[in-house]
């Protein structure tokens, strides 16, 4: 039985790092895709329970200063602390 050339393994070595390269942009893709899902997974809960609601008059920058604080600490500390001010021990 015949060796395969240098040059043959050569060639298919950089055909499969292509492939490979390939393949781990589709990965990273999806990643990325997920990620972005993942980040915004809450969205649906907290309208559906806005919708529920009655939400008095509400200025832009503290609409955006509360979806700040949700999307940076997250909704249950927003919660917890939303409950101490209902709570009265928050000031």
């Amino acid at each position: 039985m015949a060796r395969p050339s240098k040059a043959d393994q050569l060639t298919a070595i950089k055909a499969r790092r292509e492939a490979l390269a390939a393949e781990l942009a589709a990965l990273d893709e999806r990643a990325k895709a997920a990620e972005l899902a993942a980040r915004d997974a809450g969205r649906p809960t907290l309208l559906a329970a806005l919708e529920r609601v009655k939400i008095a008059a509400i200025d832009k920058a503290d609409a955006r200063a509360i979806a700040a604080a949700i999307a940076r600490h997250g909704g249950k500390a927003v919660a917890a602390h939303l409950a101490l001010l209902e709570s009265g021990v928050a000031a």
